[in-house]
């Protein structure tokens, strides 16, 4: 069976948002992908105070800078397609008030017939959380937890209530409800967010830094979902950031999903021996323009498919 491909939308400073997103969607679909995909970063701190991912002396990409919000995009995506499920990877969850955070993903999981996946995390970034107000960054794990268990209560029967730190629901009627359970995906890189993940959670959402590293850590997740005693099956999307050369890169320290697109398919081949159910090729920074993002979108999953991916 071959590993479902999903795409990366256009979020970035080059792209027009109104106008590319739609037209990037519809033609992702119309290549056979099977899934489209956002990632938030909600600003970018000039000067940093912090390194990229908390380490310090690591710069910020340069996009990084201009980001669409991660909402909007997918609700754009939404009204251009049909099939394509809709998804996160992922959303920097608690920057969001719980309360409406469930409510936009019901109703966008409402509008667009069931194709929504949750795929939550709980970021890095001080700045971000400053500028969000809704829980310092020392409380982030404590919010996706209550973010996760608001989810399952309006997402659920009428009528809803409940009585968190945060959150404090009446019994209410809250409406619209999603058109079917929405699966909630968490990236869960550490011991205490895999158990999260494992107790709470549909599915993993690893990046791609190698396949060693990846295998290794799907072990883990399942020697642990088998510890604690979980049933269902766990879901599996791997991100890969690829950078796209035109030109084979010959850098002895070439790391996984960076080269041509010949390089990037090796690699793509070689995760999908991992056994995940679906791969997300983010392939959007190096592209100029929507034109070329759809044309190397084109190209990639062409010679994927060919090479048994």
């Amino acid at each position: 069976m071959a590993t479902r491909l999903g795409l990366g939308l256009p979020q970035m400073r080059q792209y027009d948002i109104g106008k590319d997103v739609p037209e990037v969607a519809r033609t992702a679909e119309q290549i056979g992908y099977e899934s489209l995909w956002v990632f938030e970063r909600a600003l970018f701190p000039e000067p940093a105070t912090q390194g990229l991912y908390g380490i310090e002396g690591l710069p910020w990409p340069d996009q990084y800078r201009h980001v669409a919000d991660p909402l909007v995009t997918l609700t754009l995506a939404a009204a251009a397609t049909e099939r394509a499920r809709l998804g996160s990877s992922v959303l920097v969850a608690p920057l969001h008030v719980p309360f409406q955070l469930a409510k936009s993903l019901a109703t966008l999981d409402a509008a667009s017939g069931g194709r929504v996946i949750a795929g939550l995390g709980t970021g890095w970034s001080v700045d971000e959380y400053a500028a969000s107000g809704v829980r310092p960054i020392e409380e982030r794990g404590q919010v996706l937890d209550e973010i996760i268990e608001v989810c399952r209560a309006v997402w659920g029967a009428d009528p809803v209530s409940y009585d968190g730190r945060i959150t404090k629901i009446a019994s209410a009627e809250v409406g619209p409800k999603p058109a079917r359970p929405i699966p909630i995906m968490l990236a869960a890189s550490n011991k205490k967010a895999q158990q999260r993940l494992v107790d709470h959670a549909d599915g993993w959402l690893p990046v791609g830094m190698g396949v060693e590293q990846i295998a290794a850590q799907w072990r883990q997740l399942q020697d642990l979902a088998a510890e604690r005693g979980r049933k269902e099956p766990i879901q599996t999307v791997l991100r890969v950031n690829a950078v796209h050369t035109p030109k084979a890169y010959d850098g002895a320290d070439r790391q996984p999903f960076q080269g041509d697109v010949a390089q990037i398919v090796e690699d793509l081949v070689a995760h999908a021996e991992i056994g995940l159910d679906e791969i997300l090729l983010e392939l959007q920074a190096t592209p100029r323009d929507a034109e070329e993002l759809k044309d190397l979108a084109a190209e990639v999953y062409e010679k994927a498919r060919a090479a048994g991916v």
